[in-house]
């Protein structure tokens, strides 16, 4: 990996207020060479906007809170898309409650070496 990986949190209570988002992202900073990973709480609400194509990586995990009850499913999730090398990297959360926390956990180590926190996209 070149580079710290940029990361931005997109939170908001509707599930496809959140992709949406995300998609739009997505389409403004294409890349031929490389790739975005998406990791979203969740199911989908209906049919995704997010494409889980080649320049895209989307992952999935449980609904719940990703700080608490889903930390080591993420951190798991989050450690093998860095292991890929990814461009930049979304993360939608449902709940902004523990965010803070969320935010403090990816700035310590090692996570600090390999990840660019961008500010939080409300949504």
């Amino acid at each position: 990996m070149a580079g710290a990986v940029p990361v931005t949190l997109v939170t908001g209570p509707s599930a496809g207020a959140r992709e949406a988002a995300i998609a739009a992202l997505l389409d403004g900073a294409a890349s031929s060479d490389g790739f975005s990973a998406v990791i979203l709480e969740g199911l989908a609400a209906g049919t995704t906007l997010i494409p889980d194509d080649a320049p895209v990586r989307l992952v999935r995990l449980a609904p719940g809170c990703v700080c608490c009850t889903g930390n080591l499913v993420l951190r798991v999730t989050l450690n093998r898309l860095l292991r890929q090398g990814p461009e930049r990297l979304f993360i939608g959360v449902a709940s902004s409650e523990h965010l803070d926390q969320l935010r403090s956990w990816l700035q310590d180590a090692p996570y600090d070496q390999l990840l660019a926190l961008n500010p939080t996209l409300y949504v």
